[in-house]
């Protein structure tokens, strides 16, 4: 039986967690190794000033005390799978909000991806777009498109093959609607994200400053030929983008090559 490794960034006892797991039990063999509390917007992170312990939950679900997405990633593929055994795919979610444009950076649940991709194993990093600052999330949201979605992504994987090179993962964002109301899936680029100044200051008892980061509104910049992850969510699609690590600007090495002989 095919071996699917699962982990987020919401934290072990999220309900896109749950909904996840409920999606893929019937088609693959499931170990959870999770994060132990939320870690939403940690980045690639990976925990280097201090220990930590992979705690058992239940049979093969693990949470990981404080951390990151990409420690839950990194510690379960070198200690629970062992002597040359990977799991044969990696899913990172389902995330409570969306993970699209240069928000991808921010994201542990694409960390958790990027990490997989970068020890071999293919891997899947999906979101379930809000509505409302996600109070239809809070409200009972049943998570069907999202996990008919993943069930057909993981199911023809595990049958068939991975579509990238190595390196590189799918990034799934879905539209806050039924199953009946998607038009179906593009694949997209990741969009152009517009960003705000969402921070609150305030002052504690004792009149010390602090500050909060609020949540940003999913703004973005339209693309030429409309085909960005933002747009196909706008349009009722499922978003799948495919993601690869390497940054490299490689359109610009020339020209910073001769900016810098000048």
């Amino acid at each position: 039986m095919k071996h699917i490794l699962l982990s987020n960034d919401d934290g072990f006892d999220a309900i896109g967690l749950e909904a996840l797991i409920q999606a893929l039990k019937p088609i693959a063999k499931i170990t959870v190794v999770a994060p132990a509390k939320n870690k939403s917007a940690c980045g690639h992170s990976l925990t280097l000033d201090r220990p930590l312990r992979l705690d058992r939950v239940d049979d093969d679900f693990y949470k990981v005390d404080d951390g990151s997405p990409t420690d839950c990633i990194f510690i379960s593929l070198n200690n629970l799978f062992k002597d040359g055994y990977k799991p044969d795919l990696v899913i990172s979610g389902i995330n409570i909000g969306a993970n699209m444009g240069e928000d991808i950076t921010y994201s542990g649940t694409a960390a958790a991806a990027m990490e997989a991709v970068l020890q071999g194993v293919p891997a899947i990093a999906i979101s379930q777009v809000c509505k409302d600052k996600c109070n239809d999330i809070k409200n009972g949201w049943d998570f069907a498109l999202a996990k008919q979605t993943i069930a057909t992504l993981a199911k023809k994987i595990l049958d068939e093959s991975f579509p990238l090179e190595e390196r590189k993962f799918l990034n799934v964002n879905i539209p806050a609607i039924k199953p009946e109301q998607c038009n179906g899936i593009k694949i997209t680029k990741a969009g152009y994200r517009e960003y705000g100044n969402d921070t609150h200051r305030h002052h504690n008892p004792r009149g010390e400053e602090f500050y909060w980061i609020g949540l940003h509104p999913l703004i973005w910049k339209e693309s030429k030929d409309k085909n960005c992850d933002f747009e196909a969510i706008k349009a009722n699609y499922v978003s799948i983008t495919p993601i690869m690590l390497d940054l490299t600007s490689y359109n610009d090495i020339e020209k910073t090559q001769n900016w810098l002989n000048n």
